[in-house]
């Protein structure tokens, strides 16, 4: 059985094709809203903010969309704030948890933006620059929970937060700068495992206790999207009951009642977005070999199944009448390099998988789906030197709003300095 398209049909995508060409990710206005809708009924005891985590996807209509929903921004670099502030966020709304403090940090600090601190030298070096202030605390549980050991983002392999048992280190830092720690930060990956969750809620509260003056607990991660037909999805409402009792139960204990932030990203978009492709070559390698489907996309928008051997829907459109003929196709991007495979294993990047598809003919739409998360955001953009794609949101009345234009060759160079006018050669040290 091949796979139906999640939301653009024939006419649609066809549509799109004549609008901006291929490739092109289209994500789809009603199933954001209703992502948002669901985050934003997450269970909580004493207040709820959702933080949407804008690495996954930062377009600036996304960005306002969703602050239009009532939601906030978790940014993991200052160009990412800047990124936010200029699409129209107020800096307040925006939290950073980043692997670096940007240069101008004080700046976006003065701004209002919120901090969490990563690591024992951050929160030394913030308390330098902002003696007796509030400040949040990122915590590694020490567990995590990741489709595969590249995204897990808690446990010992993990380089993200202080090591919770790093905590009287933090303490020491603290008290030595007058600091609050107002906010705990946890993040333990997008697995999904509900038990691995509750238990780094359960660990992070007790690090809640630990810090007097904190009242906000940020609890990011965890939140597993099935893509492919088959696959689970975490149920907000399943996961979330648990940890609100525990917030309920610790303040029975102690009086305090905790804040709820969660961070959700690739919750929000990932089935949201689709990428619309054409084929442009059908080969083979004869009867002992393998039928290669060949689309004008690849790596360059679409890095993660070369990255993380990930899995996403692959649907043909044919444009005649195909009385549901089939054929197994392995999926090939147009980069001129042996890793850009749209149907890895799930086993192995490197391991070809063919995939049941539609019979295709040079010329037909096809759409590569769940590709709203990582995937614009993260590209092997311009190699082979291929612009950066376009992106089309699909508004609910049925129109077209094109998000993004297509990055043109004068876009693509316009950084490039060229080597000076002369016959000398440089002399050298080496």
């Amino acid at each position: 059985m091949t796979e139906r398209p999640r939301f653009l049909n024939l006419k649609q995508a066809s549509a799109i094709r004549d609008l901006v060409a291929t490739p092109v990710y289209v994500y789809d206005e009603p199933l954001l809203r209703r992502q948002a809708n669901a985050a934003l009924a997450f269970p909580h005891a004493f207040g709820l903010t959702v933080r949407y985590a804008m690495k996954a996807s930062p377009n600036a209509a996304l960005l306002r969309f969703f602050d239009g929903l009532g939601l906030h921004i978790d940014a993991s670099s200052g160009y990412e704030v800047h990124r936010a502030v200029r699409a129209g966020i107020a800096p307040w709304k925006i939290s950073l948890s980043g692997q670096e403090m940007p240069a101008d940090f004080a700046g976006l600090v003065e701004s209002g933006m919120e901090f969490n601190a990563c690591s024992l030298r951050q929160l030394d070096d913030y308390g330098k620059g902002f003696p007796e202030t509030s400040v949040g605390l990122r915590i590694n549980p020490g567990i995590g929970s990741g489709g595969t050991k590249k995204t897990n983002v808690g446990g010992p392999s993990a380089s993200f937060g202080i090591w919770h048992e790093y905590a009287e280190q933090a303490r020491e830092i603290v008290a030595k700068h007058r600091l609050r720690i107002v906010r705990i930060h946890t993040h333990i990956g997008s697995g999904g495992d509900p038990e691995v969750w509750q238990r780094v809620a359960a660990m992070s509260l007790n690090q809640v206790e630990a810090f007097e003056h904190a009242e906000v607990l940020n609890l990011g991660g965890g939140f597993k999207v099935g893509r492919m037909s088959g696959d689970e999805s975490t149920d907000l409402q399943r996961i979330g009951e648990p940890v609100r009792a525990l917030f309920l139960d610790l303040y029975q204990r102690t009086g305090r009642k905790i804040h709820l932030e969660i961070e959700p990203g690739t919750y929000m978009v990932a089935n949201a977005c689709s990428l619309l492709t054409t084929v442009q070559d059908i080969v083979d390698t004869g009867e002992e070999g393998y039928r290669f489907l060949k689309l004008d996309t690849g790596m360059t928008e679409l890095l993660r199944p070369s990255l993380y051997a990930s899995q996403h829907p692959i649907v043909v459109l044919p444009r005649r009448e195909i009385d549901g003929a089939t054929a197994n196709y392995v999926v090939v991007g147009h980069c001129c390099e042996s890793g850009d495979l749209m149907t890895p294993s799930r086993e192995a990047w490197d391991t070809l998988a063919p995939r049941r598809l539609a019979e295709a003919r040079v010329g037909d739409l096809a759409l590569i789906e769940g590709v709203g998360a990582y995937c614009s955001a993260m590209s092997a953009k311009n190699y082979n030197s291929f612009p950066e794609a376009p992106e089309v949101l699909l508004r609910e009345d049925g129109q077209l709003q094109v998000i993004r234009r297509r990055q043109t060759l004068e876009q693509m160079v316009a950084n490039e300095t060229p080597p000076p006018e002369t016959d000398e050669i440089p002399s050298s040290n080496c």
